[in-house]
């Protein structure tokens, strides 16, 4: 328990986001091989971590990343963590178990991003990537590095976010399928555009349009396969590039491609605040009665979340709305009162 309460009490790193450019991978890998505990793990436990990691993720999409934190970082750090000590059937199994293990703690780190608790989720970011790397330091390493791109660019830390993109792609570069590399290519995409790069960013954006034209179909790792529809993600965060370049009518365009993958029964969170990104491009250009019909069905699909990005997402409606109701847009004025009313974070 003390353990966690030290994740929770850790503070963003801006230095911390460019720790992977200089990980030595080997001489942790060295040490996680002495470091030996009793029992022996077969396949079957590494699925049951799986089957545990996908059932948390489905509902941490449901319902926020508040909801069940506790018991998943519980059964991180107690019950997983202990198991990469042990000893294992193949070396198959063993660099499994640790891409489980990865992934359980990209989920922990992603719930607390979604609490707004960034140090934890650097932490936890950091510790995937650490694990990820002693399971495949190619892709699975890369795809750590993409997450601790994307929390950084969240919160407006650029420093390292060009360095990291380019060095996951160099990374994965013919060692994944190209709807990975799609969304790796989209986050290189976000961070140029972060980075006042904007060629370098419509260069990615293209080369992530070229990758998913000739993504094959081909089974996503399933590390990749956490972050939903390929094509969905891919929209979205050109989406988002767009924004970032004031290109409000082609990020409209990828906003609602984005929202054909993205369905409520399964992507709850995820849908509310791509619908809340649409609103605020078409709001961008003028349209906006239409924008509060838009950021309306976004209440209601972040209603009864426990995320404090979505509780964000609900002042900034609450504070626009206020605006509106000044300048007489009809429906503007329920709106905010609603949003008000559901604020929880």
């Amino acid at each position: 328990m003390n353990r966690r309460r030290d994740f929770l009490a850790l503070a963003f790193s801006a230095a911390a986001v460019g720790l992977p450019l200089t990980y030595d991978h080997t001489a942790a890998a060295s040490s996680l091989r002495t470091a030996k505990a009793e029992g022996r793990i077969s396949a079957e436990t590494v699925a049951t971590v799986r089957f545990l990691t996908e059932s948390f993720r489905s509902a941490d999409e449901r319902l926020g990343g508040g909801h069940g934190l506790a018991m998943v970082a519980s059964y991180l750090i107690d019950d997983v963590m202990p198991m990469l000590k042990a000893n294992y059937t193949s070396a198959i199994v063993r660099a499994s178990a640790f891409g489980a293990a990865a992934e359980l703690a990209t989920l922990v780190g992603w719930k607390h991003h979604d609490l707004g608790r960034e140090g934890a989720a650097q932490q936890f970011y950091l510790l995937g990537f650490q694990l990820a790397s002693e399971a495949d330091s190619q892709g699975h390493a890369a795809w750590m590095m993409r997450a601790l791109t994307h929390q950084a660019l969240d919160l407006g830390q650029t420093k390292h976010c060009v360095d990291l993109a380019e060095a996951a792609l160099a990374a994965a570069r013919g060692k994944v399928d190209r709807g990975t590399e799609a969304l790796l290519l989209v986050t290189a995409a976000r961070a140029y555009g972060a980075g006042g790069r904007p060629r370098d960013a419509a260069r990615a954006i293209l080369g992530a349009e070229d990758a998913m034209t000739a993504n094959s179909g081909d089974q996503l790792p399933t590390y990749a396969a956490a972050s939903g529809p390929v094509a969905s993600t891919v929209a979205s965060h050109m989406g988002k590039t767009l924004t970032e370049m004031k290109d409000h009518q082609a990020a409209e365009r990828h906003y609602r491609t984005a929202l054909d993958g993205r369905l409520a029964e399964s992507y709850r969170r995820v849908r509310g605040l791509t619908v809340s990104n649409l609103a605020k491009t078409v709001a961008a250009q003028g349209r906006h009665e239409e924008a509060v019909g838009l950021w309306g069905e976004g209440l209601d699909l972040m209603d009864g979340v426990a995320s404090k990005r979505a509780a964000a997402e609900l002042r900034s409606v609450r504070s626009t709305m206020a605006v509106y109701s000044r300048r007489g847009i009809p429906g503007a004025a329920d709106l905010g009162h609603r949003a008000a009313s559901l604020i929880r974070l």
